[in-house]
């Protein structure tokens, strides 16, 4: 069932979050085998995104999931708005060399399901993570070891001045204040977020 509200939009209610051992009414099937199914390799592009986004939250302290069409990632406890960009040296696919480590979309036009699009893109967050998963050899991956990714923070300023939609690291290398480990990514945030 869903809320109407007053001027005749259909809200959503507030769903919480499944615990994986939840079964479907038919099939000898459940969420967990859904969740292996679609996101059990992090090298894919999309999955590495979701968990980059996972990994600032964690940093944060915030328990709030995941919003799909939210203008930015994540928030601090103060409001300042996150947006998290990832990539990596290795793919779920074969490959003649590396990957050249590049972050697009920074820019992006807001969405709301009121009135659409915003009619030009924008940078829409106070804070970028630049997440990097740099194991550079599969039989060392670890997708489980956090110590293989470095988090680059830069305020909103310097991307607007910069003016581009993408970058890539030498570039967020070059205007941030160093790579920053998953323990000190938190601190990290919340120090680029009071100065910008």
């Amino acid at each position: 069932m869903h809320e109407e509200s007053r001027d005749g939009w259909i809200t959503p209610p507030i769903v919480p979050p499944f615990t994986g051992t939840e079964r479907f009414f038919t099939g000898d099937f459940g969420v967990m085998d859904f969740w292996r199914f679609a996101m059990s390799d992090l090298r894919m592009n999309n999955v590495r995104g979701y968990f980059a986004e996972f990994l600032v939250h964690r940093a944060l302290g915030s328990a709030v999931p995941r919003q799909e069409w939210a203008g930015h990632d994540a928030e601090t406890e103060d409001g300042v708005r996150v947006e998290v960009k990832a990539s990596a040296y290795l793919q779920a696919w074969e490959q003649r060399q590396l990957s050249a480590i590049k972050f697009d979309g920074l820019r992006s036009k807001l969405w709301s399901p009121r009135t659409g699009y915003a009619s030009k893109a924008t940078y829409n967050a106070d804070v970028y993570v630049f997440a990097v998963q740099t194991a550079q050899n599969h039989e060392g991956y670890d997708p489980l070891d956090l110590d293989q990714w470095v988090f680059h923070v830069l305020p909103r300023s310097v991307l607007a001045a910069l003016d581009q939609e993408s970058m890539a690291l030498s570039t967020v290398r070059k205007h941030s204040g160093g790579a920053v480990g998953f323990r000190d990514l938190g601190a990290e945030i919340r120090a680029v977020g009071a100065c910008g």
